[in-house]
């Protein structure tokens, strides 16, 4: 099942017994979670209805035991279990032993008073495991993985509805491109700037460059978007402020060839036919960062890329080694660049 039609059953009313929530997106799973809490328990009865436990911390027996007990003055709980490294690859790393049969007999006939919520810390589950292939068929796996570049932006926008503003696709690329793709990050400045904009307010990207403040990071991005645009006194510029902010020129010269080495990476899989959600798979990166990265790469031959990571590595040796002035290297490379 997918998380749009488990979020629209939940809200008719049909609640599975039994969900696993998984994937590297936790603003979602806490989103999902919260939903949960909206539909099965009354908010003046939290306090009787809901339990948390910790795997890692507590036997998997203990929270089937709760799971089986009726609830006090309500009818349904909620039982949300973090940790539940029992359904990845791997041997459990805690010290709490864990008798996985409990959870396989409570799964063939599940409590009607009980919702049990497994959040798992990981990209996916182990599927060779007899457990996962038993609660795949008895609950609802929900898998939880950072959105596409156009769904994210979307998302951004529909936030800012649901907070009474506007914002323009356009808008909603600048505050990604500004804040990052963390998406509890990204709820945190939309709060800010519908706060700015007001009620009926329109949130528009000078909004975003007065209030959002750029990561390290985000700036070095920033910096390799004006590079790849041969806009040398803007990048310098983003240099020069990042100098003022105290960062490490070592430190900034790792992530701008951390970004043009994705640009490569990103080059060369897109001549072997990789989507952009493989991609991001394959590197380990959100598919909005390989959207962006695939159209600074397209500016650039793949042999001058190669040719930059190399110029990159000679300038960090030099750096290190004292050969030449760390902000002066800098310097030096961005006017080559842009020549």
């Amino acid at each position: 099942m997918d998380i749009k039609t488990a979020i629209k059953d939940i809200k008719q009313g049909r609640v599975s017994p039994l969900y696993v929530c998984y994937g590297t997106e936790k603003y979602q799973i806490n989103e999902f979670i919260a939903l949960l809490e909206k539909h099965v328990v009354d908010e003046e009865q939290r306090d009787f209805a809901m339990a948390a436990f910790d795997l890692s911390e507590t036997p998997i027996e203990a929270v089937i035991e709760e799971a089986e007990t009726l609830p006090f003055l309500v009818p349904r709980k909620l039982i949300v279990v973090k940790d539940a490294s029992v359904f990845t690859a791997g041997k459990d790393g805690g010290k709490v032993e864990h008798r996985l049969d409990s959870l396989t007999a409570y799964m063939a006939n599940p409590a009607e008073h009980s919702v049990l919520v497994f959040v798992v810390q990981g990209e996916k589950l182990d599927e060779r495991k007899k457990i996962v292939k038993a609660i795949k068929a008895a609950g609802t796996v929900l898998s939880f993985m950072p959105m596409g570049s156009g769904e994210l932006a979307a998302w951004a926008v529909k936030q800012a509805e649901k907070r009474g503003c506007a914002m323009s696709r356009e808008t909603a690329d600048a505050l990604i491109a500004a804040s990052g793709v963390q998406m509890a990050a990204l709820a945190v400045e939309l709060d800010k700037l519908c706060l700015y904009a007001g009620n009926g307010g329109v949130i528009d990207e000078s909004a975003i460059a007065q209030l959002v403040a750029r990561t390290t990071e985000q700036n070095v991005f920033a910096m390799v978007e004006c590079i790849a645009g041969l806009k040398l006194e803007q990048a310098l510029d983003i240099f020069y402020e990042l100098l003022k902010q105290r960062e490490e020129p070592i430190k900034i010269a790792a992530l701008i060839a951390r970004q043009f080495r994705i640009m490569l990476q990103v080059k060369e899989l897109g001549r072997q036919s990789y989507s952009q959600q493989q991609m991001a798979s394959q590197l380990g990166l959100h598919p909005y960062a390989v959207k962006i990265a695939g159209e600074q790469a397209r500016r650039f031959e793949t042999a001058k890329l190669r040719q930059v990571l190399s110029e990159l590595a000679q300038l960090d040796h030099q750096m290190k080694s004292g050969g030449i002035d760390k902000v002066l290297g800098i310097e030096l490379f961005l006017l080559r660049l842009g020549a």
